[in-house]
């Protein structure tokens, strides 16, 4: 038998409807998403202000330490600037004419009876002296030899005094030993003024001036001979000995 309730409707008690339960738990629902929501975007500003920190920390460190790399870069280059000043230095000294040399082996390879008044070296070319050598006038005791070619290496000009000309060939061959050395050519040899009043003497050459083959005198009452004679060597390079041979012959 189904039971019938005869109160009237408004002193019945209320009975809690299906539907409005429901709706309690939507929400709470919706609360508790927006609450999760609320808590990530915290989260999330949070980790990026985070790396905005670290992001100007790390900014400011690099150019803290790059600054330090350029304040040090002076000794950072330290090695290189020694490197290219020991490599001009070594440019420079493996082009000069080594003159110390020169007249180390100047003297082991003149004969006794030959003398120097003056010698010009250069680099490169020929030296510029203090006479224009040329051919001696007609008439002269000896030939001179063609002009030659300009060189392009080491080249030694000498101006000196021999007792005759045989002495002027044998100075002529034994420049020839001097360290490098690849050609010697005569520019011209003239007799001096014969003082002894047996034979005319022949005029200076253009090349030579009157007082300078007054200076080469005589000897025993002859007058000497006055030469000039160019030396030309090969390019310097590394290789060649720091010092002169020991002995140097030839031509005597």
């Amino acid at each position: 038998m189904k039971a019938v309730n005869l109160l009237p409707e408004k002193n019945r008690p209320r009975q809690p409807t299906g539907g409005q339960g429901k709706g309690g738990y939507v929400v709470l629902g919706v609360l508790g998403a927006v609450l999760v929501g609320l808590l990530v975007y915290v989260l999330t500003l949070n980790s990026i202000n985070d790396s905005k920190s670290k992001i100007k920390e790390a900014t400011a460190e690099a150019a803290r330490l790059n600054e330090e790399a350029n304040s040090l870069g002076p000794y950072g280059d330290f090695a290189k600037i020694k490197s290219d000043r020991v490599q001009s230095v070594m440019t420079l000294a493996q082009g000069r004419f080594d003159y110390e040399r020169l007249v180390r082996e100047l003297a082991q390879v003149l004969p006794p009876d030959v003398w120097l008044m003056n010698a010009a070296a250069s680099s490169v070319g020929d030296p510029a002296t203090t006479t224009t050598p040329t051919a001696p006038p007609a008439g002269g005791t000896a030939g001179a030899a063609s002009t030659p070619a300009a060189p392009t290496g080491p080249t030694l000009k000498l101006q000196g005094c021999a007792r005759d000309q045989s002495q002027v060939a044998v100075t002529l061959v034994r420049l020839r030993e001097l360290q490098g050395a690849t050609d010697v050519s005569l520019d011209h040899s003239t007799r001096g003024e014969d003082t002894t009043g047996t034979g005319a003497a022949p005029a200076a050459s253009a090349g030579s001036s009157s007082g300078t083959d007054a200076s080469c005198g005589t000897t025993h009452g002859k007058p000497n001979y006055s030469f000039e004679a160019s030396v030309t060597f090969a390019p310097l390079s590394s290789n060649q000995p720091a010092t002169a041979p020991s002995r140097l012959g030839g031509g005597a």
